[in-house]
């Protein structure tokens, strides 16, 4: 029984697959543009959260070595939101198109997240917490149920909208690497936009209400960023979708004169049951790459704002104590800007590099020490942090330039091995899936756990395993560092090299 499951679901993958690609002739380059721009908005809002929320739940008491829980939402949403959106979009039948209700429907999610965030604080205050009195409990629930829709939304989000631009390209290798071209860079656009708002002190002027008494200036810079960010995808979204149409899918018929109807769980199993040995190296190294990047990716302006900048988020610490680790957090949005560039610039030259260096294998496998390498230099720079601080007066003094200017280099040369890790595995695991039953979409669904398996594993250890350890970012940094190192080893070893000749290496990654 299951057998035939696994079956029916690989035909009615394989049909829907088919027909998707036989819809038209691809869209034109200007309706491609268009849907792509959707990322920038999308990106906007993750760029915040990297950047912003997990200093804000430590201001409203949440503990350091429990701020991590809260990005489980992430990981989970993305475990299960986009494999069960995606299935849905692709077999949507509404005479509005099969991606267009579910990005309508993300883009109102978003809105509503966004308002539960930035109104924690005083819904949390109306309902009775005592701003002298951390933590906060109801405005954490507010916060938290906020964070979660944010994160089912942007999953709902994202899913679609590149489904949407594989529907205008129509099958077509050439519009396919454009489209997946100006949607990285319109990312990158979005990341630039969040880190950037994120380390401006002031930009609450431009909204002068969002400022009240339970919501102090970073509250009110974080709430002006958050209205930005919506401003941003709500228009992008309402233009693409306005501008470009879709026809309404209609399933075909089987052999029986019913419409096929796979299993979604049929072919997740199918996926599994399918995986090749090369798929698996690869599910490991992606795994132990990200095991490395999470801890930095969730506490680096937090490492800025209290390791590097020696300030303190507590609820209970001194007012200086806050405004030095509010600085540093600026700090590290603005480092986290220019890794967006660096980001941004390195993907466009993927493709040569990977060239120059004999394949992708090679280059993500240089790259992973590179991770490892930065990770461990964040060790030195906290320590010349520390000893500057016991040298001129303690926890008052900032950091002097040489050391912020090192932090920062950090955050800039990370863009390098990121850029790295967003596009060559994904491109591994289309070329892995042509000899396999399980097929592209259901194999990229397949290596999205690898990812959110280890953020899910942060999550949960990364606070208690810092506290262990004496408190602070660093020991997850290390642990990251020594992941990376490995990553990298089984990447230059184990992991198989993809066939020069492979079509869709090429059409993925453009390697020649």
């Amino acid at each position: 029984m299951v057998g035939h499951q696994m079956e029916k679901a690989a035909n009615g993958a394989s049909a829907l697959e088919t027909q998707t690609g036989e819809l038209d002739q691809p869209a034109a380059l200007r309706k491609i543009i268009s849907v792509s721009s959707i990322a920038a908005g999308v990106q906007f809002g993750w760029a915040l959260q990297l950047s912003l929320l997990t200093p804000y739940v430590q201001l409203l008491g949440i503990p350091h070595k429990w701020a991590s829980l809260i990005w489980l939402c992430g990981p989970i949403s993305g475990m299960l939101v986009q494999p069960i959106v995606g299935y849905h979009s692709d077999r949507c039948t509404s005479r509005f198109g099969r991606r267009r209700p579910f990005i309508v429907a993300g883009a109102g999610l978003v809105t509503v997240a966004v308002f539960l965030i930035g109104y924690a604080a005083d819904i949390g205050h109306s309902m009775g917490d005592k701003l002298n009195k951390p933590p906060r409990t109801r405005a954490i629930a507010i916060f938290a149920l906020g964070f979660w829709i944010l994160d089912v939304a942007n999953n709902t989000l994202q899913g679609p909208c590149r489904a949407f631009l594989a529907d205008l390209s129509a099958g077509n290798a050439r519009k396919t690497r454009t489209a997946n071209a100006f949607f990285s860079f319109f990312m990158a656009v979005g990341n630039v936009l969040g880190y950037a708002a994120g380390s401006y002190k002031n930009l609450y002027k431009v909204v002068p209400f969002t400022m009240t008494k339970s919501c102090d200036l970073y509250c009110a810079n974080l709430k002006t960023c958050f209205f930005l960010s919506i401003t941003l995808l709500l228009l992008v979204t309402f233009v693409s979708l306005c501008y470009v149409k879709e026809k309404p899918w209609t399933p075909e018929p089987t052999a029986d004169g019913k419409a096929s109807n796979v299993p979604f769980f049929g072919e997740i199993f199918g996926a599994f049951k399918e995986l090749k040995r090369p798929m698996w190296m690869l599910l490991i190294v992606t795994a132990l790459n990200w095991i490395a990047w999470f801890p930095f990716l969730l506490f680096d302006t937090d490492w800025m704002g209290r390791e590097v900048y020696g300030g303190n988020s507590d609820a209970t610490a001194s007012a200086s104590s806050k405004k030095l680790y509010n600085d540093g957090v600026r700090a590290g949005a603005l480092g986290l800007m220019l890794n967006a560039i660096v980001l941004g610039f390195m993907s466009l030259g993927v493709e040569w590099i990977g060239r120059k260096m004999g394949g992708a294998k090679r280059l993500w496998g240089v790259v992973n020490f590179i991770l490892a390498i930065c990770l461990a230099m964040t060790v030195l720079v906290t320590k010349q942090a520390e000893n500057h601080r016991r040298d001129h007066g303690g926890a008052k003094t900032g950091p002097p330039g040489n050391v912020t200017a090192g932090a920062l280099t950090l955050f800039a040369v990370l863009g390098i091995p990121q850029a790295i890790t967003f596009s060559i595995p994904f491109a591994l695991a289309s070329i892995f899936s042509m000899n396999s039953g399980a097929g592209q979409g259901l194999s990229l669904g397949v290596l999205n756990l690898a990812i959110v398996v280890p953020q899910m594993i942060v999550s949960v250890g990364g606070g208690p395993f810092d506290e262990l350890f004496g408190g602070g970012n660093i020991p997850a940094f290390v642990l990251g560092a020594i992941a990376a190192a490995v990553s990298g080893v089984l990447a230059l070893t184990v992991l198989p090299s993809p066939p020069p000749d492979a079509p869709a290496f090429k059409a993925t990654m453009g390697f020649h």
